[in-house]
């Protein structure tokens, strides 16, 4: 099993992953495992030379790295996410680096038309009978202690299906997981 997130202490990183692209990229590498340009063109449906382009600007952030004992001879590149399960995103830490409130800023955007888009999919997915869209919405009475225990657990959970999931055949996509774990909204003094 692969270990936790990796935290990110660099505002440069978030924008580097604030990129659509990128973001979907580092998808793909964590979900399915060390791929080539060409493949993750084709699976992202963009062109061979937009994908190298990111991966290369991935790899100058420390995000993407090569795996060169994949590579079938001298001129084959093979890429790998460097964090295997992930980055961890202090936001509030990254605020307060240098350049780091704008950096905070493009990432929340970002992070919020993706989610946006996650939703509008899933209203979306219902008439294609070989996709599964789990919707999900829970409240749960936990302390801090048995949130940070849930969490853990539920990073374990997600590694354990991204391992299993590197082994899939071909008939396998990629699905999108999205989690917030946060206490409840109260609601304003004067009713919703």
């Amino acid at each position: 099993m692969t270990q936790g997130p990796q935290a990110v202490h660099d505002p440069t990183v978030l924008r580097a992953i604030a990129h659509p692209v990128r973001n979907r990229i580092l998808d793909e590498l964590g979900a399915t495992g060390p791929m080539r340009a060409a493949d993750i063109a084709r699976e992202l449906g963009i062109p061979a030379n937009q994908a190298s382009f990111h991966l290369r600007q991935l790899a100058k952030y420390g995000l993407a790295v090569e795996a060169p004992e994949l590579a079938r001879d001298g001129r084959d590149r093979v890429w790998k996410a460097a964090h295997e399960s992930g980055l961890n995103i202090n936001t509030s830490e990254l605020a307060l680096a240098p350049g780091g409130q704008a950096a905070v800023s493009v990432f929340r955007r970002q992070w919020t038309n993706a989610a946006h888009d996650a939703v509008n999919r899933s209203d979306a997915s219902e008439s294609d009978p070989e996709t599964l869209v789990m919707v999900g919405d829970s409240a749960l009475r936990l302390t801090r202690a048995d949130a940070d225990e849930l969490a853990r657990e539920l990073t374990g959970l997600v590694d354990a299906w991204r391992d299993r999931g590197r082994s899939a055949g071909p008939e396998a996509r990629t699905y999108q997981v999205l989690q917030i774990l946060q206490p409840a909204a109260a609601l304003p003094a004067d009713g919703p």
